[in-house]
């Protein structure tokens, strides 16, 4: 890399790091007070270990070497031999830059499965899904089998954000529903820790996009401003919803569908232009705005709606590539989406890329947790959920309401 590229994916990595607190203030926001601080260590926990998983196997599993059409190899284990530049043709910047997407995939699961998974599981499921289920597809779609045939994704649709979607239902199944669920309600505790969550969340995905192009090119700079207008589109197509429908847009409704535009142009970014990244903000601020309510009538209870915005809002974004990608633009190699005339070719394996990931993620996951609920056991108590993770699970609490009562043990 140039000097200007290399500064460029640090500083992207440092972006895409900053998601993750930035996601633990949008689900811990959206979560109840008394679980707060449990949703926000199951996030920190991510940022914990998946760094360390990483340097270990992870990236040497995933990535090395680039064209393995199933699994890399353990020649980079421990970062074996990785200096300046790998013997993969990447760099170690490239390194830390794919460790932080690693980071953030488990921790959009936590969403999911909030105010009521023992966090002593969730210490057992992220590492077995990060080798198990994460590692695979993303080989699979990056330099491996699917990339090969061409299938595209420019910065993690299909393997980030399909992928922990359909993960996640697949952990609610098994989780069971909360108490009291779909009959009492359950709203944002804090819609201020949401804005938050979701104005970082936003500042940081212009590394997660713009990043992925892993230079200061062109590209980068298209994938930048992509990004910045399918968020703004999103967020107006689900305020607009909401209002012609209930009558009320909401702010929640206005972080949900910016996140829900930021989801559906990640793995389209560094291939569309023009109109293209307004029309699929467009189209996820409204699809998604619909798929969230679906989950009350299917009988799942995905928490923070994890399956409606990330592999909704995901599989939209990747599909839509087939109409989209324009080639000649980015003087690039992959094929032309039906609109620039290279008929449904693309679509095609745009659709066979995210039903590999959606078998292999949901399969994979209902067994992890399975395993697990036979094992150790992935609930926590009927009294612990009424009375708080906060304090049955980590002793403390995020809110007093008068001087401190607890001390540390």
């Amino acid at each position: 890399m140039d000097a200007g590229s290399l500064a460029w994916v640090l500083t992207s990595s440092a972006l895409v790091l900053f998601m993750t607190p930035g996601l633990a203030f949008f689900y811990g926001g959206m979560d109840r007070s008394r679980n707060v601080l449990n949703m926000l260590m199951m996030n920190f926990y991510c940022l914990l270990a998946v760094p360390v998983l990483w340097a270990i196997a992870g990236y040497s599993l995933s990535s090395v070497p680039f064209d393995n059409d199933f699994i890399g190899t353990f020649d980079a284990f421990f970062l074996k031999d990785i200096g300046i530049i790998d013997d993969n043709g990447g760099t170690i910047a490239t390194v830390a830059f794919l460790g932080m997407f690693a980071v953030i995939t488990p921790a959009l699961i936590s969403g999911a499965v909030a105010d009521r998974m023992k966090f002593s599981a969730w210490v057992a499921f992220v590492p077995l899904w990060l080798f198990i289920v994460y590692v695979p597809i993303f080989k699979w779609v990056f330099g491996g089998w699917l990339g090969q045939r061409g299938s595209l994704d420019f910065a993690g649709g299909t393997a980030i954000h399909v992928n922990a979607g359909i993960a996640s239902l697949a952990a609610v199944l098994v989780l069971g529903k909360r108490k009291g669920w779909p009959h009492e309600g359950h709203p944002p505790h804090s819609m201020p820790l949401v804005m938050i969550g979701a104005g970082i969340l936003w500042f940081g995905w212009f590394g997660f996009n713009a990043g992925s192009a892993l230079g200061a090119t062109g590209q980068a700079a298209q994938a930048f401003m992509n990004t910045f207008l399918a968020a703004a589109a999103a967020g107006l197509a689900w305020v607009g919803v909401e209002w012609v429908r209930d009558r009320h847009p909401t702010n929640l409704g206005a972080a949900s569908g910016i996140v829900a535009g930021l989801v559906a142009i990640t793995p389209a970014a560094g291939f569309v232009r023009g109109p293209a990244p307004i029309v699929i903000g467009l189209i996820a601020g409204v699809a998604c705005c619909y798929a969230v309510r679906v989950k009350t009538r299917a009988g799942y209870d995905d928490a923070l709606d994890v399956v409606g915005v990330h592999f909704v809002g995901g599989l939209i974004g990747s599909l839509l590539i087939g109409f989209f990608a324009d080639p000649e633009f980015f003087d690039g190699s992959f094929k032309e989406g039906l609109f620039y005339g290279g008929g449904a070719s693309l679509l095609g394996e745009q659709l066979l890329a995210n039903v590999v990931a959606i078998i292999w993620s949901f399969v994979l996951t209902l067994v992890i947790m399975k395993v697990l609920d036979a094992t150790i056991g992935v609930r926590v108590s009927d009294e612990i959920e009424t009375s708080g993770l906060d304090l049955a699970e980590h002793a403390e609490t995020a809110y007093h309401a008068g001087p401190a009562t607890m001390e540390r043990a």
